[in-house]
C-alpha cells in the first residue's frame, strides 16, 4: 500500500466502519434502532465517553497511555457531588470537577516524568496545612454552629495553595524518577478509584436536584442535547489545538520520536506533563456530564471507560506507537462504540455479548494499528 493510499484509508476507514457498523445493527434491529429518539439517546451516551476519549487521544498521539480515565471520571464526579451537596452553586461545583480532574492528570504527569519526590513534598505540605487550617477553624464558635462545609472547602483550597506553592518552590529538584506511562496508570487506576469510594464511604454522594445541571444530558424537542453540544465544542478546541497550534505539532513531534525532539531543544518534560494534564481536564469534563447523567456521585461510575477511549481513539486512526492520531476520528471511534452497545440491547442480546463485542472491537483496533504500521 501507496503512502498516500494509507493516508487516505486512515482517514476514510473509520468512517467506512461507522456507517457498516451502522448498517448492521438498522438492518438487525429495525424501528426500534433507527428512532430519533434512539440516536439521541447514544449522542448522549457518546459525550462522556467521547470527551475522556479526546483526552486520550492527546496522550496516545504523544507516545503514551492512560489507565485511569474511569477512575479520573469517579473522583471528580464524587468531588462534584460533594461540593454540590454542601451547598455551592452547580457551575462552581463543575467548576470544582472539572479542576479535580486535571489534578488527576497533572499528577500523572509528574508521575511519568519522575518528579516523584516533588510531588511527595508538595501533597505533604499542601495535606499539613488543610489539616492545620481545618483543625484550627473546628475550634470556633462559626464551624461548632454548622460551618463545616465551607471549612472544608476552605481547608482543601489552602492545602492546594500550599502544595501549588511548594511545587513551583522546588522546579530544579535533582532527583528524579522516570516511571512507565503504563505502570503509573494501572496504580492511579486502583488508587483513584479507592479514593472516590473513601470519599464517599463507599457510597453513593446524592444532593438536591439542580435542574440546569440536569439539562445538560436531557433531551430536547428541536436542538442536539447541550452535552452533545459541550462533546462538539471540546472536539472543536482539541482538533484545533493538536493541528493549528505550536503545542499541538510539539506533541505530534515528540510522539514520534522523543529524542529527536529533546534534540531540537524541546521541553519533553514540561510537554509530556501537559498532555496528561489535558487528558485529566477532559475526563474532568466528561465527569460533569456523567453527574448531569446520574444526578449522584457514584464512585463505581465509568468503570471500563479507559478501555473504551483508548480504543475510540486506535479506531479513529491513532497509533498506539504516537505520532498519530485525530479528533475528529476518535469520535468517530466513540461513536461506533455506543452503537454496539446499544444495537446489541436492541436486539435484546445479553450483556455478555456486549462485553464479548467490545473486547472483539479492542482486539481488532489494536490489530489495525499494528497493520497501519506495517503499511
Amino acid at each position: 500500500m501507496t503512502a498516500g493510499r494509507a493516508a487516505a484509508w486512515r482517514r476514510g476507514g473509520p468512517l467506512v466502519g461507522l456507517l457498516a457498523t451502522w448498517l448492521l445493527f438498522a438492518a438487525s434491529a429495525g424501528g426500534p434502532f433507527l428512532s430519533w429518539a434512539n440516536h439521541e439517546l447514544m449522542l448522549l451516551q457518546t459525550a462522556v465517553v467521547g470527551v475522556a476519549a479526546i483526552g486520550a487521544t492527546w496522550v496516545i498521539v504523544a507516545g503514551g497511555i492512560d489507565l485511569a480515565v474511569g477512575s479520573t471520571i469517579a473522583l471528580s464526579g464524587m468531588v462534584g457531588a460533594l461540593a454540590l451537596r454542601s451547598g455551592l452553586p452547580w457551575p462552581v461545583a463543575a467548576l470544582a470537577t472539572a479542576l479535580a480532574g486535571a489534578a488527576a492528570g497533572f499528577t500523572t504527569g509528574a508521575l511519568v516524568t519522575g518528579a516523584l519526590l516533588r510531588l511527595l513534598l508538595a501533597a505533604g505540605a499542601g495535606i499539613a496545612l488543610a489539616a492545620a487550617t481545618y483543625g484550627m477553624g473546628a475550634l470556633s464558635v462559626g464551624a461548632a454552629k454548622g460551618g463545616g462545609a465551607f471549612l472544608g472547602w476552605t481547608a482543601a483550597g489552602a492545602g492546594a495553595g500550599a502544595a501549588c506553592a511548594v511545587w513551583l518552590a522546588l522546579p530544579r529538584l535533582r532527583w528524579v524518577l522516570p516511571l512507565s506511562p503504563f505502570i503509573v496508570t494501572l496504580g492511579l487506576w486502583g488508587a483513584l478509584r479507592g479514593l472516590a469510594k473513601g470519599l464517599g464511604g463507599n457510597q453513593p454522594v446524592y444532593f438536591p436536584r439542580h435542574d440546569d445541571l440536569a439539562a445538560l444530558m436531557l433531551p430536547r424537542a428541536a436542538l442536539l442535547p447541550i452535552g452533545v453540544w459541550v462533546l462538539l465544542a471540546v472536539a472543536a478546541l482539541a482538533a484545533f489545538a493538536l493541528r493549528r497550534t505550536v503545542f499541538g505539532r510539539h506533541v505530534h513531534a515528540f510522539g514520534q520520536n522523543r529524542e529527536a525532539a529533546r534534540l531540537s531543544g524541546l521541553d519533553v518534560v514540561g510537554l509530556e506533563r501537559r498532555v496528561y494534564v489535558v487528558a485529566g481536564l477532559c475526563a474532568g469534563i466528561a465527569a460533569v456530564l456523567q453527574l448531569s447523567y446520574l444526578s449522584m456521585g457514584d464512585p463505581t461510575t465509568a468503570q471500563g471507560f479507559e478501555l473504551k477511549a483508548i480504543a475510540a481513539a486506535v479506531i479513529g486512526g491513532a497509533s498506539l506507537a504516537g505520532g498519530t492520531g485525530s479528533i475528529v476520528g476518535t469520535l468517530v471511534g466513540a461513536f461506533v462504540m455506543t452503537i454496539v452497545d446499544n444495537g446489541c440491547t436492541k436486539l435484546g442480546l445479553d450483556n455478555w455479548v456486549q462485553e464479548v463485542a467490545t473486547g472483539a472491537i479492542i482486539v481488532g483496533a489494536v490489530a489495525l494499528d499494528r497493520m497501519r504500521q506495517r503499511s
